[in-house]
């Protein structure tokens, strides 16, 4: 038999591990033996604790079919200071390459940084609920992932180029926006049902060619774009190719002659650090 202060430990860890999946209360009843009165004053403390340090909210369902679910909503202060770390990352010299580009890939590798990302745009986009998680190959799929795993729903990567092992695929052309070139993405009929909502994530914009693309392609196998989340969106051009999109960072400038990169947080970042209330997606 455990201990009370065990058997919360244990209960954190199986809510914080199945987001959004109902958890009957029965089952934690059955796996530690104890009353489902007790079971219910385990809950409310696990409730109180995850709301006082801002580790994600605990509803309670009632009813036949209920239970108790954990939703990961990361708090206005914890968004901020994970922003700022990246942007703090990203303002480093030594990632300038040739042509002005920005090393971003060791960020995006990090599974504890995109773990809190992911749950990021699970807080942005926790209204929407999609039902599966959309990114193009590769370096948005360490994002995407987290991004599903925090919504608890699969991931679907579309290709830029078809394979056989992918069935059936639907492929769609569309312009780079920024290198103005027409590309290729693709995706099997398998991976979306018609009707599924879909939230697309990815990780840098600068025109919006790849997002633009993605909704298409969504669209030719008749699910629906809920939203557009983005790690860093580029300053210039101001015009997206993508009207409605949720950005973290903006890379203002890249200068390799005074080896300077300048990122600052986006405007949805910034609005929940003064306590504004954001209305729109950008």
């Amino acid at each position: 038999m455990l201990r009370r202060s065990e058997r919360l430990a244990a209960m954190a860890k199986m809510l914080s591990d199945r987001p959004y999946c109902v958890l009957p209360l029965a089952e934690f009843a059955e796996r530690f033996g104890a009353a489902k009165s007790s079971i219910s004053e385990d809950l409310a403390i696990i409730r109180s604790v995850f709301e006082k340090m801002g580790l994600g909210r605990v509803e309670t369902l009632a009813g036949a079919a209920g239970g108790v679910r954990y939703i990961p909503i990361v708090s206005p202060e914890r968004i901020l200071e994970t922003v700022q770390t990246l942007c703090q990352e990203l303002s480093d010299p030594k990632r300038i390459l040739s042509g002005g580009f920005v090393y971003m890939s060791d960020i995006t590798a990090s599974p504890a940084l995109m773990s809190t990302v992911g749950e990021i745009f699970a807080t942005r986009f926790a209204s929407v609920a999609p039902d599966v998680v959309a990114t193009i190959e590769t370096r948005g799929i360490p994002i995407a992932l987290m991004t599903a795993k925090a919504f608890n729903v699969p991931l679907v990567i579309v290709r830029r180029a078809s394979r056989a092992t992918e069935g059936t695929v639907v492929t769609v052309n569309y312009v780079s926006g920024s290198a103005k070139r027409i590309e290729t993405m693709s995706l099997s009929r398998r991976a979306l049902q018609p009707g599924q909502r879909v939230l697309i994530i990815d990780d840098f914009m600068k025109a919006g060619g790849s997002a633009r693309g993605l909704v298409d392609l969504v669209g030719e196998l008749r699910a629906e774009t809920v939203g557009i989340g983005v790690l860093v969106e580029t300053d210039q051009p101001r015009q997206k190719l993508v009207r409605e999109y949720c950005s973290l960072i903006v890379l203002d400038e890249v200068d390799v002659e005074k080896k300077l990169v300048r990122v600052r947080p986006s405007d949805w970042v910034a609005a929940l650090s003064s306590g504004r209330e954001q209305k729109t997606l950008h």
